[in-house]
């Protein structure tokens, strides 16, 4: 079984919402909400900064574009981040840990 670590911003005021969620509907085993990110970023036509959450989601390589598609339509933003990495390895109770807390 392989695993991702799923990288998403969001406003604070959003960012647990949508990590309860994700948890919640068994899509992420675990979502940390990282706050204090200042993100710079091009949009519209303008370079804009906003003050972030950055969330560290993880879950299973197969549950990543059902969590792609619950997180578009939970997240405020109209193009909101969201990056897959592969893990390449862990240790293998929290990897076991992941398995049995996703579905």
């Amino acid at each position: 079984m392989s695993f991702r670590v799923v990288l998403a911003t969001a406003p604070r005021a959003k960012a647990d919402a949508l990590a309860k969620g994700l948890v919640a509907a068994r899509l992420a085993a675990c979502a940390s909400v990282l706050p204090g990110a200042v993100s710079h970023y091009r949009w519209e036509g303008k370079v804009r900064r906003d003050a972030e959450c950055l969330l560290v989601i993880k879950t299973r390589a197969a549950l990543f574009k059902k969590l792609e598609s619950w997180v578009r339509r939970h997240h405020p933003y109209a193009v909101p981040e969201v990056l897959a990495l592969p893990v390449a390895g862990g240790s293998k109770p929290y990897l076991a840990w992941l398995a049995e807390s996703t579905r």
